[in-house]
């Protein structure tokens, strides 16, 4: 299916690896060009432009703490100015520190706030007013399933990233009339490299939580993503959509 995001330019955040490298690769292969968003991951993500260019697409990378709202304002200018405009935003940079609520401190709680909430704030402040020229803007956050449902160990980030939710829902009564959509994917757990100890420890225990008895891919995301970037997802919006095996069914 050609879902027409030639010709689109999409910034994706922590596109690095894993969810966001696989977003960025299933935005570029329907044809949009990319700049990936990266805080500390230069190899991988100069890699990724790479891989991308190589297969006849466009990308940068572009180095930004989504924490620092002066640093995504110079990001967000400099994608403008290197593509031509910017069409299409995803939120999906962030961060997690798994630990029990009591035994957290400010300085554990602070960071990944910045990141999860004030980092979507900031890019979606950023970018907007590009989104809103074209009149066809695509604006998609990343979340966690524990902000819907909840999770032990993972309050903070939980709070931050339902924070994302009604942001982008905000968003969406406000910039519908500009052709503008704003709308979150709500991911369950999807095998990555990090926290992979505790996975391997709990896998089974975990994969029973789901009824299609296996955790995520970063590949069982994208598709969804890519959807709602482009013009069949002119009519989604506000919207909060689960992509968890099944884990959360409300």
């Amino acid at each position: 299916m050609d879902l027409q995001l030639k010709g689109r330019v999409a910034l994706v955040t922590g596109a690095a690896s894993e969810v966001g490298q696989a977003i960025a690769l299933a935005l570029a292969a329907e044809g949009a060009a990319v700049a990936l968003n990266y805080r500390s991951s230069a190899e991988a993500a100069e890699a990724t432009a790479r891989q991308i260019t190589a297969q006849g697409g466009r990308a940068k990378a572009y180095r930004a703490d989504v924490s620092d709202f002066a640093a995504v304002t110079a990001m967000v200018d400099s994608v403008v100015r290197d593509f031509g405009g910017l069409n299409i935003l995803v939120n999906n940079a962030g961060l997690a520190k798994r630990q029990r609520f009591a035994d957290s401190r400010p300085d554990d709680w602070r960071p990944q706030i910045d990141t999860c909430l004030y980092g979507a704030i900031h890019c979606c402040h950023a970018a907007i007013p590009h989104l809103e020229k074209g009149k066809d803007g695509r604006i998609v956050g990343v979340i966690g399933d524990s902000s819907r449902v909840g999770e032990s160990g993972l309050s903070i980030v939980a709070a931050a990233r339902a924070g994302v939710v009604a942001l982008m829902k905000s968003l969406a009564r406000e910039l519908g009339r500009s052709g503008t959509t704003a709308n979150v994917v709500s991911l369950g757990l999807v095998e990555t490299p990090h926290d992979r100890d505790w996975l391997e420890q709990n896998r089974e225990k975990l994969t029973r939580l789901y009824p299609v008895r296996r955790l995520g891919k970063p590949d069982d995301v994208a598709p969804m993503v890519a959807l709602l970037a482009s013009p069949y997802g002119g009519w989604i919006t506000g919207q909060v959509l689960s992509i968890s095996g099944g884990y959360s069914m409300v």
